[in-house]
């Protein structure tokens, strides 16, 4: 592709001949291959002009940069290199998200779930659907892990692109504050946008919860519907950004969709789904008050779009367990059970915790740490969550990346300890778990937080295999060998 052809839209500098042949687009340096266009970016950690010379002598034809290179190719000056990229890859894969129905979902906690939710109403009602998130990219029947919640923006469009080559006619898409502030989805125009709740979360990354919430505001910029947690605080700033359509949704504020008559168990959750027009009776299978916020956000939405209220109930009603979210695992008819949940932060780690209370017949059980070189300010206050709400705690180590796990676990224990709670601290996580198998009596809850869906722990950059799923069968063998 000429391309000339790909800087449509695009405000630019051109130095050298803009009709070059690009055949392939490129971010890493050490990806580059002949005539490709290779970006440079400027990251928090690293500067991609230093790759420059790299890149042109790997054969890159040409060169985004936002300072002009001393190079041998011909390059593209702009003043922003990452809405360059999104621009840049739009055109190059044919701007697929023009010809998509494209969901974005944003929020602290929920998002995963809601997309699922998202994803079965409108298959429900006979739209072929891609989907991309925290877990796992759909693409048709290919399922790909996720290296991210929201794609950089040349992998988001190539991934839209095969999405339409396979049939989907729409698209639901967790939306991270990194990626809006990144601008991983600049100059996309979402059909449809999501604001679930915001609690504190990535102030390693936003410099506090304001900057956070107007990283989110932006999805709202560009969507033509938008459905909002009318109970959240920062609902209002999300409702001044919407441009067009808006409905709000919530179970105690006065909201366009609301759920009344609320009945939670272990199994699911039941509520009656009111609005002026109509009330109708909803189930769904997975327990918890949260769950009914991300069923009453996918299907608020759906009905604001037009999606019939027949379909709309019959898709939330399908949905099954989300991976790794307040997942039920096999005890093996121990007596007591395991939860398995992605909480990760104080709000969600409240939410499931005061989830798991509500049917535990015996004593809460909660394994959990923080994640190492993310907001530390999070640390104690999980703390005292797990020592308010939890019987008995073991704090452990999660994904502490360069950090020593101890130090991790001290500044946990700054808020635990003011609780006066039970607790006992085993650094290696593994053996934490088995210490909540052996610990647990029947009647008993294990909350296993944190991890969730993912299947390793990084420790010092590397990734070692560590799936809780697994590790549980393995341990319930180990401590139970007899069992048939």
């Amino acid at each position: 592709m000429k391309l000339s052809a790909l800087l449509k839209n695009l405000k630019y500098k051109c130095i050298g001949n803009a009709d070059v042949e690009i055949t392939g687009l490129c971010y890493d340096s050490r990806a580059v291959e002949k005539g490709d266009l290779f970006f440079c970016i400027k990251g928090y950690a690293v500067d991609g002009h230093k790759f420059a010379h790299a890149a042109a002598d790997a054969g890159a034809a040409c060169l985004v940069v936002s300072e002009k290179q001393d190079v041998d190719a011909v390059q593209i000056v702009v003043d922003d290199t990452r809405e360059a990229m999104a621009l840049i890859s739009a055109n190059y894969y044919g701007n697929p998200a023009d010809k998509l129905t494209m969901i974005g979902v944003t929020g602290t906690n929920g998002k995963t779930t809601t997309t699922y939710m998202l994803k079965k109403i409108l298959e429900t009602a006979g739209r072929r659907v891609g989907l991309i998130g925290t877990i796992e990219c759909i693409i048709g029947n290919k399922r790909m892990h996720s290296e991210r919640t929201t794609p950089e923006s040349m992998d988001l469009q190539r991934m839209l692109s095969e999405m339409l080559e396979v049939g989907c006619d729409s698209v639901v898409m967790e939306v991270s504050s990194h990626s809006l502030y990144l601008k991983r989805v600049f100059g996309i125009k979402f059909s449809g946008a999501i604001f679930t709740n915001l609690t504190q979360d990535h102030l390693d990354f936003h410099k506090d919860m304001d900057d956070y919430a107007d990283a989110k505001a932006i999805l709202f910029d560009n969507a033509s519907v938008c459905a909002i947690n009318a109970d959240d605080s920062y609902s209002q700033k999300m409702l001044a950004h919407a441009k067009q359509t808006a409905v709000t949704f919530g179970i105690k504020n006065k909201a366009k969709y609301m759920a009344r008559d609320i009945n939670l168990n272990h199994d699911g959750s039941r509520f009656v789904l009111a609005a002026d027009e109509f009330r109708i009776p909803i189930l769904i299978g997975i327990p918890g008050g949260f769950s009914v916020y991300n069923a009453l956000g996918a299907i608020a939405l759906c009905l604001a779009m037009g999606i019939d209220l027949i379909n709309v109930k019959k898709g939330i009603e399908a949905v099954e367990n989300v991976p790794g979210r307040f997942q039920s695992l096999n005890a093996h008819s121990k007596g007591f059970s395991i939860i398995l949940d992605y909480s990760h932060t104080p709000d969600s780690l409240e939410t499931a915790l005061k989830t798991v209370r509500e049917f535990a017949k015996g004593r809460v059980i909660c394994v959990f740490g923080c994640g190492g070189n993310r907001d530390r300010k999070k640390r104690p206050i999980m703390g005292e969550i797990s020592g308010r709400l939890a019987d008995f705690s073991i704090v452990t180590s999660d994904n502490p990346r360069f950090e020593q796990p101890c130090d991790i676990i001290d500044e946990i224990l700054v808020g635990i300890k003011p609780t006066g709670a039970e607790y006992v601290t085993i650094e290696n996580r593994r053996e934490a778990i088995k210490y909540a198998l052996q610990y647990a009596k029947e009647g008993d809850v294990i909350l296993l937080a944190g991890k969730g869906h993912e299947d390793y722990q990084e420790i010092c950059g590397v990734k070692h295999p560590f799936d809780e799923k697994v590790i549980v069968e393995e341990l319930l063998r180990e401590l139970y060998p007899n069992d048939k």
